[in-house]
């Protein structure tokens, strides 16, 4: 007896919906990323985006507050707008806002016009020459010394540097100390084995925990 095969039709099946996205690699993408829609809708929880604003605002509000409390040169509408920067610049950096602020008091105390003895300028007091060689760095066209006095050119200039140190030196205490005496200073006292001094860095830590315990109380 002839064992008959399986039945094979001749012509063409007509195109199931799989077959015609397979077809076509525009409606593939289109209905994979359909799917990925939905699984994610389905599944991941969606961030409550006004929860984080008010996070974001509280925040701002308590940098204003403590601004408010030294005597800053900054007009009132300036405030707000100084406020912004450090908490965005913070966070960009990871680092808390509020140890920002502490290292702000003890540079300047929020005095926007400030420069030291050596030359350093603004609210964190920068050097001309660190700020202009990390300019090009953060997308900044340089102009001159005078942009050190321009609140929001300084604070992100400064947090840059700052993160730069800590990243160099993977230590906070020298990284800090770094900042205040200049990071070739540091690496020739580390280079001799020489003391390297805290007591800048005790005023920072002193003056942030000063400010993160009134969260507490």
């Amino acid at each position: 007896m002839e064992v008959l095969g399986p039945l094979i039709r001749k012509g063409r099946l007509p195109l199931t919906v799989n077959d015609k996205i397979k077809s076509y690699p525009f409606l593939n993408y289109l209905f994979k990323s359909f799917l990925f829609l939905i699984i994610l809708i389905l599944f991941v929880h969606i961030p409550d985006f006004n929860n984080e604003n008010k996070t974001r605002n509280e925040i701002i509000h308590e940098i204003i507050e403590i601004m408010e409390k030294h005597s800053t040169d900054l007009a009132e509408g300036k405030k707000r707008e100084l406020a912004r920067v450090i908490y965005d610049e913070s966070l960009r950096y990871n680092q808390d806002p509020k140890f920002i602020l502490a290292l702000i008091i003890i540079e300047s105390s929020f005095r926007n016009g400030s420069v030291s003895e050596r030359g350093a300028r603004g609210l964190m007091q920068v050097m001309p020459y660190v700020a202009q060689s990390l300019a090009r760095d953060l997308g900044i066209k340089w102009e001159g010394d005078h942009q050190l006095f321009d609140p929001s050119i300084n604070i992100r200039i400064g947090i840059h540097y700052l993160s730069q140190l800590i990243f160099d030196f993977d230590d906070l205490r020298i990284a800090l100390t770094a900042y205040n005496y200049g990071p070739n200073y540091i690496k020739s006292l580390m280079e001799r084995r020489k003391r390297i001094p805290i007591h800048y860095y005790k005023r920072v830590i002193e003056t942030y925990h000063s400010l993160i315990s009134k969260d507490d109380s």
